[in-house]
This record gives C-alpha cells, structure tokens and sequence, in this order.
C-alpha cells in the first residue's frame, strides 16, 4: 500500500507541475474505464470454498458475466482465482470475451488530453460510474464544468450525482438513454466535448501498448494500483515532450 501511495503522490506532483505551465483546463474534461488483464490464468478461476462450505454467495452485478466453461458456469458471485483473489472475471462490452481483470480509470481534461486524475477498481459492472464521481468529486473549486463520457456512465442517477457538484454531464447516449437531454445536448459544447472525449484512447493506447498495462505482470489490486497511476504519470510529460516539439 505504501508503494501505491507514493506512487499516487507522484502522479500528483507530475499533474501539478503540468498545471503550473498552463497546459490544463480546469472546466472540461472526460473520464473513462479501460480492462486491465490480470496475470491470472482462466484455469485458476475456481469454485469459491465458502459458496461450496456455507453456500454463502456474494453479490456480483452489472457487467460481470455468467460464462459456461466446458459445461460449468463460473461467475464472480460463485467462482475466485487462486492466484489472485482481487481479479474479477469482466467483458467490456456484450460479445467480447470475458476475462479475469482490473479496471483503470482516467480523468482528462479536454484542452490538450492529459490525465489529471486516475483511479483502479475492481471490474464491477458499476465500477466505471463510481470512480467518475469519485473524480468529479475531487476537482477543486466552485467553477462550473463538464464532464464528458460514453455510452457506459449513461445513467439517470450518474448525470443528477454530476449536476449536484455543478458538473454539466454532456454524456454519449444509449439508444433509449435518459441521463441528459435538451439542457446539455442544445449547447455547442456538447458537440465539442464528444469529440474531446475521442483522447482518452490516445491515453488508454500509449498505456496498453508502452506502459504495460495491456496485461499487467503483477497480481493483486495494490500492485495494480501502482503499475497503473505510475504508467499515466509517465504519459503527461511524453505527451507535452511531443506538443512542444510540434509547437
């Protein structure tokens, strides 16, 4: 836990620093979730031994998924890998391949695409919307802003949580979604901060495939917890690197 936390305090000192040169916005901003694949194997994704002793069965909701392995159904409510208990079997989305995981998620503020805020969770279904409003509640100050996301943080509760902390929520929406209407979707800057919010994979696709996120070679949440923070801390300086090489 220690490494995590000066790890954080890194990440930190690293966003303050790009603060100081004025290279942030502090009104608007996206936040996103990404799969981190554990270094666990499927084959180590057992039977939990107090569902099997006391038949007690924990809750496991949202996009954690029942898959049938060679006639045995497994899921988080019933089943745990032995090889690192804090890895959640989790599917990004309806027709990929459900896989033991973590989630990372990211805060980016929209002027120039740098993650000032992250956070790592266990890969709940809810996960993404409550580390969005964990974030949202950790900018500082009164000013109004926004906070742009995809169709995933599509939740009536999620956008009313957002406009309490006087966050506008220009959310993608689901075909039926509900969560914003025409007091965001009128305005210019919903059409902006989509558009925006098209950076967070920019940071997701360094992350994967240079900071070693993709399939994260440690186990356990406080590790990834480290890996994590550490990878998007190394981020923000290559990116302003390259902004004022281009400059």
């Amino acid at each position: 836990m220690l490494g995590s936390s000066i790890t954080r305090l890194f990440f930190i000192k690293v966003v303050e620093g790009t603060r100081r040169k004025k290279f942030l916005s502090d009104e608007h901003f996206t936040v996103d979730g990404t799969r981190i694949e554990a270094w666990a194997s499927m084959k180590s994704f057992r039977r939990r031994i107090q569902s099997i002793l006391l038949e007690k069965i924990p809750e496991a909701g949202g996009r954690n998924p029942e898959v049938d392995f060679h006639g045995e159904k497994r899921s988080n409510a019933t089943h745990e890998s032995r090889s690192d208990k804090d890895a959640w079997l989790y599917k990004k989305s309806s027709g990929s391949q459900a896989k033991l995981a973590y989630l990372g998620h990211v805060l980016m503020e929209n002027r120039n695409g740098l993650a000032v805020d992250v956070e790592v969770t266990l890969a709940s279904g809810t996960a993404e919307r409550d580390a969005a409003h964990s974030m949202a509640l950790r900018l500082n100050g009164n000013k109004k802003r926004t906070l742009g996301a995809d169709k995933s943080y599509d939740a009536s509760e999620f956008a009313e949580n957002l406009r309490d902390l006087k966050t506008t929520p220009p959310i993608s929406q689901r075909r039926n979604g509900k969560s914003v209407d025409g007091r965001t979707t009128r305005h210019e800057g919903y059409e902006t901060s989509q558009r925006k919010r098209n950076l967070v994979e920019e940071i997701f696709g360094w992350a994967k495939t240079v900071g070693l996120i993709r399939k994260a070679k440690l186990q356990g949440r406080a590790n990834i917890d480290w890996l994590f923070p550490m990878s998007l801390a190394v981020f923000n300086p290559v990116r302003l690197r390259n902004m004022e090489a281009e400059a």
